[in-house]
């Protein structure tokens, strides 16, 4: 049977449209069933309380449950490689930040490329650590600091979560730019570190806001400095580093990512949604506690901006001559 033109270009057109208006469709149920969220750290960090508040304002916000899963090892690569390798569906997302722009120069033998094969969906906030001491310490302040240390080279440790962690690129950062030598000692994790520079082994950390200001403000710990280029709300009398050593920026991000070949539509969801849990004044709020602040980007902005994160971390690496444990 021979079908008038007319109605054969409306058939063609309908059909060459379904693919389109299925994955829309499929974008617009999203998600109907729970989606797991990897953290590649251990629980109660900044990085695990971080995505527990996100992952409950998506709940909220879309109806099913975020499902937070730590899988801690190698500096959150063993949670990257996981996710690299799950089904594209949004159903697998992945809590990523500054240790993933660090490991791609701290690691020269990963098995993903992070650039290429996880895509950005949302960055979610900017956080900054803070340089911590001793009580007994004999510095009050971070130029104090830098005369003592520049009196005493190599004679004071500096304790870290580890090589390549955040508090080791911060204070490797610290030391290149002010021009002073501190001996550095990793620890598995942040907390044994903490423990040992409360008792005294160890006399300065730069280490998160979120798991050392209850020790700060019980006096068993000294902030002399914030990271991030600006002070902190939750510590707002506490100067920034850069205040005396221009040019230090030690910020810090947490955002979300995907397998690379999540549907767009699935991650231009999740974006619109982050962002608008971002722009609620009781979700900044909880934020702002946790020492970080609301920092949303589209996809394709957290992708450039991981690029230059990238860059700038690996010029600290290869000048500290940092290696992995």
């Amino acid at each position: 049977m021979r079908l008038p033109r007319r109605h054969f270009l409306h058939l063609a057109a309908g059909a060459a449209a379904t693919p389109a208006v299925s994955r829309f469709a499929w974008a617009d149920v999203y998600p109907s069933r729970p989606v797991h969220l990897i953290v590649g750290f251990a629980a109660a960090g900044p990085s695990d309380i971080a995505a527990r508040l996100v992952g409950q304002m998506l709940a909220d916000r879309l109806g099913q449950p975020f499902i937070v899963e730590n899988r801690p090892g190698a500096g959150s690569n063993l949670a990257t490689g996981m996710v690299v390798q799950a089904p594209p569906d949004g159903y697998t997302l992945l809590l990523i930040g500054s240790p993933n722009a660090v490991n791609a120069t701290l690691y020269d033998d990963l098995s993903y490329n992070f650039i290429r094969d996880i895509a950005p969906v949302a960055r979610v906030m900017v956080l900054t650590n803070v340089m911590l001491v001793n009580p007994s310490f004999p510095a009050t302040t971070v130029p104090e600091f830098i005369t003592y240390a520049k009196a005493n080279p190599h004679k004071i440790n500096m304790a870290t979560a580890g090589n390549g962690s955040p508090p080791h690129m911060l204070g490797e950062l610290f030391k290149m730019m002010a021009g002073v030598d501190l001996v550095t000692v990793a620890y598995r994790g942040g907390g044994p570190a903490l423990v040992d520079l409360i008792g005294g082994q160890v006399q300065v950390m730069f280490e998160g806001i979120t798991s050392s200001i209850e020790y700060v403000r019980a006096g068993k710990l000294r902030a002399l400095a914030v990271t991030a280029a600006t002070r902190s709300a939750a510590l707002p009398d506490v100067p920034a580093i850069g205040e005396f050593v221009p040019g230090y920026d030690g910020s810090g991000w947490i955002g979300m990512g995907a397998p690379k070949a999540t549907p767009t539509e699935i991650v231009q969801k999740l974006n619109r949604e982050i962002n608008a849990g971002l722009a609620d004044p009781k979700f900044t709020a909880r934020l702002l506690a946790l020492g970080g602040v609301p920092a949303p980007m589209s996809p394709t902005g957290l992708s450039n901006f991981i690029a230059s994160e990238t860059e700038r971390w690996a010029k600290v690496v290869k000048l500290s001559g940092a290696k992995p444990e």
